[in-house]
């Protein structure tokens, strides 16, 4: 009865799913003590009387058997404290909050204690502490001022500037309360050159009274102005008595705030927490710290959180405290990726080389010849698949540049090798616009491709089912529904997902557990700039196609005042007399009492009125899915000569006789959306156009970002100046591209750090893989700093 109660309370613990996902190196030392229990029950023996080297002849196998022994260790520390099974009271004390000290080096402690641990910081303080910056006093550390109050002015009044802040020494002469409530309350005083005026409004008590006690000095500091004769000061920031002046600080750091925490608060917070910084040892690269200039970590923090101040209407320049503290964050970022990148290329994957037969067949077939960038590509790729590694490539394609036939020619390469290959797309609409451009290349070769969604009808789903189990189907296109638990495959070695970053890293992984060793291609058709891709994709290889295929015709791109939109209707109906098509895309879907946008029903309304009801189709997002294919196969079959649409046609919609493509709003989209949405036209052989509709008067920014979609149609120039005028957040969209927010580097501004943070993460792990140097010590303790230490188990199990 007493064992089993005690394996209740253990399997109670294992149970805890928070620790998985938060810790991911928990679970592989619980997943261990999970199999070390049941051999312990099935042996009835203690923990002590037999070790784990001792199984293999018992034949009692445990998998968590090639743990490292310093994570065995820690948890043996914690579950097993003694010879014999732990008592209940034992597992009931381990809470969530004492985990993470098990692994992250005992020099961090201070840090990652709760901020609730500061004085003054109570359950209130803590909630909103946790809004603006997060739980830890770590987290406080990172959330640097973002300007500096200079406190040093100290004049005698007769001399003084107006409108700037003083510090000055007042003897109170007097004081006049206000006869009635809502009047302010005035505190003479004077300083030997001249009077000053104090005034404060709402006052309750005798709190001002004893704040300025009259014929004594008392420092006071704030914003020093002029009104009429006489000086005054409103609501001083600072009143102390002369013996305690030193409390005034000189220049002091102004914090992003949230309600309810005032500056003066988070100034004392902070200097709780700078308090507690440790001696942490060195880990940059001890030329570059010189070339830097940079301090020590320590010196650093402190310094970035005292920013001097500048002249009056000078910018600030970045000091070289933040500098490096960016730097910090860059590098264990890209140590990071890059100790998960080595991982994942350790991982013992299949060769698929391929015969060769049916990639030949098919580009022999095609009417188009291979792009320069698509024969590189396709060698990469190839490249990776007959490797023994399993294949993580990320394929970047700009608009129309022909990533389709670059994961065909992997996917025939899977197939020639006996595998079998699948392509995620992540809509039903794009899914089976890839099966029928897909069965259009391999229907010579004779191979049938599956198509797989979500509400497929059993009738039509199973018999693809049975073909993928059963081997006899090749390839498959679908959406998640690929990886849905009743579809199995014979032996799956490819998986290409294409707008991978509309999928989750779960998702990825729950289509490549489907088969063994299964390569992974990646294709996206978002520009991405270079820095973003070392960050979001860090931890992939990447192909980049930038040239287009031949013969595709540029696009006019015309700059168009929504105030003229009667003469752009107007031309839209000469060109549909002339048969052409058109997209109208429309940012919402109907009207908003707090938005001005024009609204895609509104917008089709309208143009039914002036067009006639049988031309114009409606599609955005909360049509059902059967309505929206039904409108896009009129559109593509030329039934409907307009299509309304929000930007659910932005990707992967290939519609080759459209040549018309207008935007209205266009100054509230990003570049990279716009390039995408004027990427749907231009695809066939016919002359294409682009009408970017702008409402009111544009700022410097807007105009610089229609101005830039009109002299060029290079997509990665395009993501590049969005990146700069934008930031990395709106470009990628941070939420949808899992690209990490950093709270320190700024991905434009430190660009240069990043590409070295890049270069010395590669040059630190390649001689010394496990960072057992002094300084790859060092450099663990920079990982478990930025919270990177999911990869520090990688080092051990690499």
């Amino acid at each position: 009865m007493m064992r089993a109660q005690k394996a209740q309370h253990l399997a109670a613990f294992v149970r805890g799913q928070w620790l998985y996902t938060r810790y991911p190196i928990i679970k592989i030392g619980v997943d261990f003590q999970q199999n070390r229990f049941i051999f312990i029950q099935l042996r009835g023996g203690k923990t002590g009387q037999m070790g784990v080297g001792k199984a293999a002849h018992q034949q009692i196998h445990l998998a968590g058997a090639t743990v490292p022994a310093a994570v065995t260790q820690a948890f043996d520390t914690i579950l097993f404290r003694h010879s014999e099974f732990p008592k209940a009271e034992t597992v009931s004390i381990i809470k969530p909050s004492t985990i993470p000290d098990i692994m992250r080096p005992s020099i961090l402690y201070p840090l990652f204690a709760s901020l609730a641990s500061l004085r003054g910081v109570g359950p209130r303080l803590s909630a909103l502490y946790k809004k603006l910056c997060g739980d830890y006093v770590v987290d406080l550390l990172w959330h640097l001022p973002g300007g500096v109050i200079d406190r040093s002015y100290t004049p005698q009044l007769k001399y003084a500037d107006r409108d700037r802040i003083a510090t000055l020494t007042l003897n109170i002469v007097e004081h006049n309360p206000p006869a009635q409530h809502h009047l302010p309350y005035r505190i003479v005083g004077e300083d030997g050159s001249d009077q000053i005026v104090l005034t404060y409004f709402n006052v309750k008590g005798d709190y001002l009274s004893k704040l300025y006690p009259t014929n004594e000095k008392v420092v006071v500091s704030g914003l020093l102005e002029r009104y009429r004769a006489l000086w005054v000061m409103n609501h001083p920031d600072y009143a102390v008595p002369i013996a305690r002046a030193a409390e005034i600080p000189k220049f002091e750091p102004v914090y992003p705030l949230t309600g309810g925490i005032s500056g003066k608060m988070l100034r004392k917070t902070v200097a709780q927490a700078l308090e507690k910084l440790p001696n942490l040892p060195e880990w940059n690269d001890p030329h570059l710290m010189k070339r830097e200039g940079w301090d020590a970590w320590k010196t650093s923090v402190l310094a970035a959180h005292s920013p001097l101040p500048m002249a009056p209407g000078e910018e600030a320049p970045r000091s070289k405290y933040a500098r490096r503290l960016a730097y910090d964050e860059l590098l264990a970022d890209q140590l990071s990726l890059t100790i998960i990148r080595t991982h994942n290329k350790s991982i013992k994957g299949r060769s698929f080389a391929g015969t060769g037969k049916l990639t030949a067949k098919l580009e022999s077939g095609l009417p188009f010849s291979l792009t320069g960038g698509q024969r590189q590509a396709i060698a990469e790729i190839a490249g990776d698949m007959k490797s023994t590694k399993r294949m993580l490539r990320l394929l970047q394609g700009d608009v129309g540049a022909g990533k389709t036939i670059v994961a065909v020619m992997a996917m025939l390469q899977a197939v020639e090798s006996g595998a079998q290959a699948a392509m995620m797309a992540p809509t039903e609409i794009l899914a089976k616009q890839h099966h029928a451009k897909l069965s259009q290349f391999l229907a010579p070769l004779g191979i049938e491709i599956g198509l797989l969604v979500g509400r497929g009808k059993a009738a039509v789903r199973q018999p693809v089912l049975d073909a993928l189990a059963s081997g006899e189907m090749k390839m498959v296109v679908g959406t998640h529904a690929l990886f849905q638990q009743d579809v199995a495959f014979q032996d799956l070695g490819l998986a290409v997902i294409d707008e991978q970053h509309r999928f989750g890293v779960n998702q990825r992984l729950l289509l490549s557990g489907k088969g063994k060793g299964v390569d992974i291609l990646a294709m996206t058709a978002t520009p991405i700039p270079r820095t973003l891709t070392l960050t979001a994709y860090g931890d992939m290889d990447v192909s980049r196609l930038t040239d287009k295929p031949v013969g595709r015709q540029a696009i006019d791109t015309s700059l168009i005042d929504m105030a003229k939109l009667d003469e752009v209707i107007a031309g839209v109906k000469r060109q549909i007399t002339k048969g052409a098509q058109i997209y109208w895309v429309c940012p919402l879907v109907e009207e908003s009492e707090t938005s001005d946008l024009a609204a895609a029903t509104e917008r089709a309304g309208l143009l039914r009125q002036f067009l006639g009801d049988n031309v114009v189709g409606l599609v955005h997002g909360r049509l059902k899915s059967e309505e929206k294919e039904q409108v896009m196969r009129d559109f593509s079959a030329g039934a409907l000569k307009i299509l309304v649409a929000t930007t659910v046609i932005e990707v992967g919609v290939d519609v080759p006789q459209a040549t018309v493509m207008i935007v209205e709003h266009a100054e509230r989209f990003g570049l990279a959306q716009l390039h995408q949405l004027r990427g749907r036209v231009g695809r066939g052989a016919d002359k294409s156009h682009c009408l970017l509709l702008y409402h009111g008067k544009l700022g410097e920014v807007a105009k610089a970002r229609l101005k830039m979609m009109r002299d060029t149609q290079d997509g990665f120039v395009i993501a590049e100046e969005d990146l700069r005028l934008r930031g990395a957040g709106e470009v990628l969209g941070t939420r949808q591209s899992g690209l990490r927010e950093f709270r320190l580097a700024d991905l434009v501004r430190d660009r240069d750090l990043l590409d070295i943070a890049h270069d010395d993460a590669a040059l630190i792990l390649s001689r010394d893989p496990e960072l057992n140097s002094e300084r790859g010590k060092a450099l663990r303790i920079l990982l478990y700093l930025f919270n990177k230490d999911a990869s520090v188990p990688l080092l051990r199990a690499g």
